[in-house]
């Protein structure tokens, strides 16, 4: 229990150490997040497959597979809800990374900040069921990944709200609370495998589906919106060449 607390402190924290390199580096170039993101995208993809999919299969029994794409499309399914529910990140952010002329006012940017905070729910959910597979080093990778995802997550919140005039210790305050979210959805995922295993596989394959809506629905059109298509899909193929590569040598 008191792995997957530190764990869960880890993948919300990563956000809140992105949002700190956001203040210290505020041009930072999009080359350059977009290459952190698209290598995030392709470990949490590794991961989503490696560590959720194939075990959710092979926990399900005879009709796993029948378990693990329901899942799957579950999980995709309620985050696109919240995706008609709430704005997208490249809705409210521009090319350059600031707020889109008529969202320049407090209330949207907050509103894109609140959008990231729904967003992170899930994704430290599947940080948390990863853990109820028992295997304690492939849920360390998962996690790891999402983490990885979070800081150039972090560094793009800072940008708007600063131009929005919101003051730099509620923006940082901003960035704290999205990360505590994910907490607390890491929690959640642990806690709700823990107290029925019997819905493991089908947990596993939500947390995968989720995850896979993240990559392409979120992060993958990200990275290609700024003029940086082969440099992001090549630190994608490394990203999950490194994952794979980790949970072989893991085992």
């Amino acid at each position: 229990m008191q792995l997957v607390f530190l764990t869960a402190l880890g993948v919300g924290g990563a956000t809140l150490i992105g949002a700190i390199i956001g203040f210290i580096f505020k041009g930072i170039s999009h080359r350059f997040s977009d290459i952190v993101l698209s290598f995030a995208a392709g470990v949490m993809l590794a991961a989503a497959v490696l560590g959720l999919i194939v075990p959710s299969v092979e926990y399900g029994g005879e009709y796993g597979w029948v378990i693990t794409v329901a899942g799957i499309f579950v999980g995709a399914w309620c985050l696109n809800l919240i995706d008609k529910l709430v704005p997208h990140m490249h809705q409210m952010v521009g090319a350059e990374g600031e707020a889109h002329p008529n969202h320049e006012n407090i209330d949207h940017v907050l509103l894109f900040v609140m959008a990231i905070a729904i967003h992170n729910l899930p994704e430290g959910i599947a940080a948390g069921v990863g853990f109820g597979s028992g295997n304690n080093a492939e849920a360390l990778l998962i996690a790891g990944g999402i983490a990885l995802q979070n800081v150039p997550e972090g560094m793009v919140i800072i940008g708007p709200m600063l131009a929005a005039g919101i003051s730099p210790k509620r923006t940082l305050f901003c960035a704290f609370g999205t990360g505590l979210i994910e907490v607390v959805g890491t929690l959640l995922g642990y806690f709700a495998v823990s107290v029925a295993t019997a819905v493991l596989p089908f947990a596993l394959a939500f947390a995968g589906g989720t995850m896979l809506y993240v990559i392409s629905d979120e992060m993958i059109p990200e990275t290609h919106a700024h003029g940086s298509q082969r440099g992001a899909t090549y630190a994608l193929l490394v990203g999950f060449c490194i994952m794979l590569i980790s949970d072989v040598l893991l085992g």
